[in-house]
């Protein structure tokens, strides 16, 4: 068994890298080899994309970038700006060699932490953040019977959407759904990613990144969300709104347009996504009757004390999430992928 590095210009390799993930019952969609290109072409991060092989077969996979950062630290994550990460392997053997590879290169690059952002748990004697859960639910083969399934008062609200006659159509780019999700964590007082990441997540990932819209009647955008389809799923991951979209219904309207889009599809899998426990978020996918699953971030620590904490939650951040609500959303625009480029 041999330890490789993909090289981003090696189209053969990840082809055959894509195929191992696809038959692997534990990957999911932030394995795919793509995401070398979009990390170093958006954020400039350098990537390590580690693969096991004999015999000419690829044995396990372990997709990992570098961020160092002087605000939020020295970091090798697998993998960041995604959900789920880690390794993946057809054997103990090729999992144990990969995560020996990954920690030889954590000591090379002199990092603070290494970050796995697993679906369950490998490493018992690392750290581990009881943060994040994800919700995953079944998508019916019948679209009424997705509609019966979501509980009574949240599917009233789905009604209401219907009622509004909002519509929704598929975007052939991101510029409705840019606004409004800049302007959505301008409100929350975050940084937005920039507009050239999702450009090249639809350039990258082809058929399998999707923009949604919802509009009214009269063509007005109230709500968007871009959305990766993996083998017989629907993962829901980047979305915004307008602040008139909750008069109208429009969020609620718009994951039961993706979920009966999805469902017509023959889609069995509707993946919510992570969200923070506590959080609105987190209620809101409780409230189409979907149950959290928990997700076990690992981190083996060699520079640090304790887990870093890089997100709104915690209290450090405070005011800079107030002073960041105030200011124009141009300039927030501008300055925001420069920050959160770091952040992963």
């Amino acid at each position: 068994m041999h330890v490789k590095l993909l090289d981003p210009s090696d189209a053969e390799t990840a082809a055959r890298w894509d195929a191992f993930v696809y038959a692997s019952k534990e990957a999911t969609f932030f394995h795919r080899a793509a995401w070398q290109k979009v990390i170093r072409e958006v954020f400039r991060h350098p990537t390590y994309f580690l693969y096991t092989e004999r015999d000419g077969e690829i044995e396990g996979v372990l997709p990992l970038a570098h961020i160092k950062s002087f605000l939020f630290g020295n970091s090798l994550i697998a993998l960041p700006f995604a959900v789920y990460g880690g390794v993946l392997g057809n054997s103990p053997e090729s999992v144990s060699v990969l995560e020996q590879e990954a920690q030889a290169l954590a000591r090379k690059l002199d990092v603070d932490h290494m970050e796995f952002r697993n679906t369950q748990p490998r490493h018992v004697d690392w750290p581990s953040q009881d943060l994040y859960v994800t919700f995953r639910k079944e998508i019916h083969p019948d679209v009424e019977a997705n509609m019966l399934a979501i509980p009574r008062k949240q599917r009233a609200m789905v009604r209401k959407g219907i009622n509004n006659a909002l519509k929704s159509v598929i975007d052939t780019n991101s510029n409705r759904f840019f606004a409004l999700f800049a302007d959505n964590v301008h409100r929350h007082g975050t940084p937005a990613l920039p507009k050239s990441y999702f450009d090249t997540l639809l350039r990258v990932f082809g058929k399998d990144c999707e923009i949604l819209t919802v509009t009214t009647e009269d063509g007005q955008p109230l709500s968007s969300v871009l959305s990766f389809y993996f083998r017989d799923e629907v993962l829901p991951y980047y979305a915004g709104d307008d602040e008139s979209a909750r008069h109208f219904a429009a969020n609620d309207f718009k994951y039961w347009e993706l979920m009966r889009r999805s469902c017509e599809r023959g889609l069995r899998v509707f993946d919510y996504g992570r969200s923070k426990k506590g959080t609105g978020p987190y209620s809101f996918k409780k409230n189409w009757g979907f149950e959290p699953q928990q997700l076990y971030y690992e981190y083996c620590l060699y520079k640090r004390d304790s887990i870093p904490q890089n997100n709104p939650s915690n209290a450090k951040y405070k005011l800079f999430i107030e002073a960041w609500r105030r200011m124009p959303i141009g300039l927030a625009n501008l300055l925001g992928p420069h920050i959160v480029r770091n952040l992963g």
